[in-house]
């Protein structure tokens, strides 16, 4: 233990003598996190071969004699393995791979466990080496990110500063994983900051940079992928590129749905944690023995297609498919890896196969299909991640082809635009999503801009038409209690709203006829509307901009068509559900906080109606002995637990346990049955 602190005393020491500039510090450390990250990163590669070999090279050829089928045995066998590491050496996590580099950032001031960091590296490399269907880049990501949380740290940096090193690190491992420096600080400032600081932009490149040139110094400065120069030809290709993105788009949102359906399903399943990997293993082997072209990375596979290699069209269908499939059953089945290079496999399948058909249906363009494989590979990676810079600037990176710069990008913002569409949420943000945490720019929202318009606005407001008369309409407002409604034209569309104060100013002109005056004729036709995806703090903002109470909500792409309508009152509502919120964050952010500072797990209950602990003192209830309750959500409340509080039904404990106290923590805390 002592070895451990006396050298980081002697530092602490001599920048207490000396006083560096906090820049010269952080300039230091970004250096440090580059070059381990990069040697880290280095090991990972040389590992992921040392596993590929044993298996593939030694095991595989020891069975081949038995036939093909064999083949299927090697990623079976791979999940055992993985399931026994991840089981025994590192429990179970909230999210998986970048997802909880993304919520320690926001939530726990960049504070990893960077001890448990080996054990995964060696279970990725397991998996990828094993034959499972994932990346990696997120391994790579995480070797680099848990050393920059490492070294802050231990040198008990604030907050903001070890947000930044992770970051760096980050930047480092992906600049490491494809030799891609400029690639890997849009990748952190794109998705792990979320927003581009002028101290954390210098620390990220400079990390960045250290990382790449020691990969270079021991793999050589060539690319990921060698392929020839591919060039824009002519500008009637570009509506092609735009048939391109509209196909990657879905399919990059299909391929996110996928992966987190594979995941409930996994979840659901009632095998033992540690033998899920080993049933995604056989899934994906059995489908292996007739596409080996899936099994792993597949990178031989990416540069085989670039190169113009002969892949017929329903061979690079199959490869889609299996691929779309194959990776989230084995992302949910349990192996630990990344969703980068799959979304490079979609995307280089796909544009060959889509550049094939535009090949026979245009002889005269000289279309190339690899230059269509080459362009759907940034177009799918960026619809999956929603980080078009990055797609586009990694695709430049791994094949240093910059002669189809326009419909990369063209294709990359038609299917970013269009996935954004189909899946609001991204491949790393749907899974914060799911479990209540909202991040933007790298910090969770603000309460109001924590809910949008769509949650709480009224769509059951009887409109008015335009034909009806003021007497109608007044009789409606008092009837139901509004100071509005909207109203509609025959066609039933929007076409204005009416106010009391609209109807006394058409009283105090005409105070004998007013009232068999129509509708239409004195509505307000100039208004402000709000969109049901929009915050609530945007929609607020515009009620104040002209004093009013009522916006109706309309369709983006029908700005006449109807959807409700948002009141001054439903905000007051909305605001205090948005309290609620705020406090369940602040409470994950806690529970986050906690795990990264202890390395233990932490557990989130529910204590269910009538359950044993139910009313009872927290000293009275005979807890297990791996069990401590850390805190207790209570409504809006956080509250720090005594030996007199009661707890009481729906209350949320955040609990440190370990072993067999989890399912024991859960029992005291369900449902009693009924007798």
């Amino acid at each position: 233990m002592k070895s451990k602190f006396i050298p980081l005393t002697s530092l602490w020491r001599w920048l207490d003598r000396w006083q560096p500039s906090e820049a010269l510090v952080l300039s230091g450390v970004a250096v440090l996190v580059g070059l381990t990250a990069g040697a880290g990163v280095w090991l990972f590669k040389q590992l992921i071969e040392l596993v590929h070999f044993a298996l593939f090279g030694q095991v595989g050829a020891a069975l081949a004699p038995l036939g093909g089928w064999t083949l299927a045995l090697l990623p079976v066998a791979g999940g055992l393995v993985v399931g026994l590491l991840l089981h025994y050496f590192v429990g179970e996590e909230r999210h998986h791979g970048v997802a909880g580099i993304m919520e320690a950032v926001a939530l726990a001031g960049g504070r990893l466990r960077y001890p448990r960091i080996p054990v995964k590296s060696l279970a990725a490399a397991v998996s990828i080496g094993g034959g499972a269907s994932v990346g990696p880049e997120d391994p790579s990501v995480q070797i680099g990110a848990n050393l920059g949380s490492m070294f802050g740290q231990w040198l008990r940096l604030s907050d903001e500063l070890v947000r930044a090193l992770v970051a760096a690190g980050a930047a480092a491992g992906i600049a490491a994983a494809f030799n891609a420096p400029i690639a890997g600080v849009f990748f952190a400032l794109e998705i792990i900051l979320g927003e581009i600081s002028g101290g954390a932009f210098g620390v990220v490149v400079l990390a960045a940079v250290v990382a790449a040139v020691f990969t270079q110094g021991v793999s050589g400065t060539q690319p990921a992928f060698r392929v020839p120069p591919y060039a824009f030809n002519s500008t009637w290709e570009l509506p092609l590129y735009l048939g391109l993105g509209l196909l990657a788009g879905p399919i990059a949102a299909v391929y996110i749905r996928l992966l987190y359906l594979a995941q409930d399903v996994f979840h659901s399943c009632s095998l033992p944690r540690w033998l899920k990997p080993t049933v995604a293993g056989f899934i994906v082997g059995i489908i292996g023995v007739a596409l080996p072209q899936i099994l792993g990375v597949g990178y031989e596979t990416i540069e085989e297609i670039l190169k113009g290699e002969h892949f017929t069209f329903w061979l690079l269908a199959a490869l889609l498919i299996a691929k779309l499939v194959l990776t989230p059953v084995s992302i949910g089945g349990g192996f630990p890896g990344g969703v980068f290079a799959p979304s490079l496999f979609l995307g280089a399948a796909l544009g060959a196969a889509y550049g094939q058909v535009a090949e026979r249906l245009f002889p005269t363009l000289g279309i190339v299909p690899p230059a269509f494989a080459m362009v759907g590979m940034a177009a799918v990676l960026a619809g999956a991640v929603h980080a078009p810079l990055t797609a586009i600037i990694l695709l430049f990176e791994m094949t240093s082809n910059y002669r189809i710069i326009l419909p990369v990008m063209f294709a990359v913002v038609v299917s970013l635009l269009l996935s954004q569409r189909l899946q609001r949420d991204s491949v790393y943000s749907l899974g914060l999503a799911r479990k209540g945490v909202r991040i933007q720019r790298g910090r969770d929202v603000e309460v109001l801009e924590a809910m949008t318009v769509g949650e709480v606005m009224q769509t059951n407001t009887p409109p008015l038409r335009e034909q009806d008369t003021l007497g109608s309409a007044l009789d409606r407002l008092l009837e139901l209690r509004r100071h509005g409604l909207p109203v509609l034209n025959s066609a039933g569309e929007l076409t204005g709203i009416i106010t009391l104060q609209d109807i006394d100013r058409a009283q105090l002109e005409d105070l004998e006829a007013y009232k068999m005056r129509c509708v239409g004729d004195i509505a307000t036709h100039d208004l402000l509307v709000a969109y049901p995806d929009e915050t609530l703090g945007t929609a607020l903002q515009r009620m104040s901009v002209r004093d009013v109470g009522n916006l109706p909500v309309v369709a983006r792409e029908h700005p006449r068509r109807l959807l409700g309508m948002l009141r001054r009152a439903d905000l007051v509502r909305a605001y205090n559900v948005a309290l609620a919120r705020r406090a369940a964050m602040r409470h994950r952010a806690q529970q986050v906080r906690l795990g990264a500072f202890s390395g233990a797990n932490v557990e989130e209950v529910v204590i269910g109606a009538a359950a044993p602990c139910e009313g009872q003192l927290i000293s009275a209830v005979a807890w297990p002995r791996d069990c401590v309750i850390a805190s207790i959500r209570r409504g809006q409340q956080t509250l720090i637990p005594h030996g007199d509080t009661v707890l009481k039904a729906g209350d949320v404990l955040v609990a440190v346990v370990e072993g067999e106290a989890r399912s024991t923590l859960r029992e005291f805390c369900r449902t009693r049955k009924a007798e």
